[in-house]
């Protein structure tokens, strides 16, 4: 890839995790999903009180480390080195999944392959590829008060990630509550997708292009900060 092609992907993320990380509230418990959302552990407002959990056993994630500053026996559930702050505390994945299966993460906030129109989601397995496993994702978007996928809004090939109807193995059915990408904040509701925030410089009618679900434009559209 070029470089101009990373800076684009770049913006693209870090438009989406700075959105994202509007939603965080003083006292939240909050899982960051693999890849994208850990980002979001840059990103917490100076002065507010968030905890950040990871599935293989810590709570009380910090941001990225400087290099100087890099300890590897301090990872999260993606192997990604991070940092600690005061009160961190460490325990089993088996304590850990029961705090997630315990109804105790206010916000999950996870990457996604596809999202439909009913809020459900695919994000842990392409047929035909090697995979892990689905991790802690199909606890999460299970028990978690809420859930916000992050994601860019079209493959790197242009074809829609928010769907009719998903078409790859399903972690959650009707579990999703927002969907984020650098285009759009859309709810999921009752009565299906609502168009509520819309990125600078793009019109309904290009989220839309992009989209195969139907969206509705919500009364109150605003401009994505």
């Amino acid at each position: 890839m070029s470089g101009e092609g990373k800076t684009a992907d770049a913006e693209k993320r870090d438009r989406i995790v700075r959105r994202v990380a509007r939603e965080l509230r003083d006292g939240f418990y909050v899982n960051l999903g693999i890849g994208m959302p850990t980002l979001i552990a840059n990103h917490v407002p100076v002065g507010m009180d968030v905890v950040l959990q990871s599935e293989n056993g810590m709570l009380g994630i910090g941001p990225y480390p400087l290099e100087e500053e890099v300890d590897a026996d301090l990872i999260n559930a993606g192997k990604e080195t991070v940092s600690v702050m005061p009160g961190t505390s460490f325990f089993s994945s088996a304590d850990s999944f029961a705090m997630i299966r315990g109804g105790h993460v206010d916000l999950s906030i996870l990457g996604a392959m596809e999202v439909d129109e009913q809020g459900s989601l695919a994000n842990w397995m392409i047929p035909g590829k090697v995979v892990k496993g689905m991790g802690g994702a199909m606890d999460l978007v299970a028990s978690a008060r809420r859930v916000i996928v992050a994601m860019e809004h079209t493959t790197r090939d242009g074809r829609p990630k928010i769907l009719t109807r998903c078409t790859l193995p399903l972690t959650g059915v009707g579990v999703v509550h927002t969907i984020a990408t650098e285009m759009a904040w859309i709810a999921v509701m009752p009565e299906g997708l609502v168009l509520e925030e819309i990125a600078e410089g793009v019109s309904v009618e290009e989220v839309q292009a992009a989209t195969e679900a139907k969206l509705l434009v919500s009364r109150e559209l605003k401009v994505m900060r």
